[in-house]
């Protein structure tokens, strides 16, 4: 990158702004594991429909979504330390990487998630993938039919989706004071948005 563009915020974006086609060209840089990219772009399409709920920027929203695991399949011992060190040397404003090192708060960062962005991102990031798995489940292997009564009936078998930590999505709930329900109703139809490049789409019956 040159002088000019880090002073630009990169080779497409203005006053330190990267774009959506930017962010996604580092995510696959360091992200080749599909499951990782189709999780980005879950976290991305929920994190815009968030925005738009919460009166954010969509485009800001959705490109932090996309990258705040960019660190996670190469380094993930490092994880949200590296990503720190990737997007400053690619000339990211602090604004984004302190919305992504938020979302490890209390697990690898103590970053506190402060904006209704970064409460968001902590919240939905471990639900997505809660989401995901009930969807996969389903005789249809999609989100087209998945209910919230569904995702909460797996929510309380903890031997379901064992990764997936529930109090931290119950936490992030709590700071934007919704209820469990409507965080999952809202992440679900995200999610929907993106179903076909997630690999969650409605094929029909076999």
């Amino acid at each position: 990158m040159t002088n000019e563009q880090r002073e630009k915020g990169g080779s497409g974006g203005t006053a330190g702004v990267p774009t959506r086609e930017e962010a996604l060209e580092l995510l696959k840089q360091y992200n080749k594991n599909e499951s990782l990219i189709a999780h980005a772009l879950s976290v991305e399409a929920v994190m815009r429909h968030f925005a738009l709920r919460y009166g954010g920027d969509p485009e800001e929203w959705g490109i932090i979504g996309l990258v705040h695991d960019l660190d996670y399949e190469l380094y993930p011992e490092l994880h949200c330390v590296k990503t720190r060190e990737i997007l400053e040397e690619h000339g990211w404003p602090e604004k984004y990487i302190r919305a992504v090192m938020s979302h490890g708060w209390g697990i690898c960062t103590d970053v506190e998630p402060e904006s209704d962005l970064e409460k968001v991102l902590y919240a939905i990031d471990e639900l997505t993938g809660l989401i995901t798995a009930a969807a996969l489940v389903r005789p249809s292997r999609s989100l087209a039919d998945l209910t919230v009564k569904s995702v909460k009936k797996k929510w309380k078998d903890k031997r379901f989706a064992a990764g997936v930590d529930r109090n931290i999505i119950e936490r992030g709930a709590g700071m934007l004071n919704i209820e469990i329900s409507d965080l999952i109703a809202e992440t679900i139809e995200g999610m929907r948005k993106v179903a076909g490049q997630i690999g969650l789409e409605q094929h029909g019956e076999s």
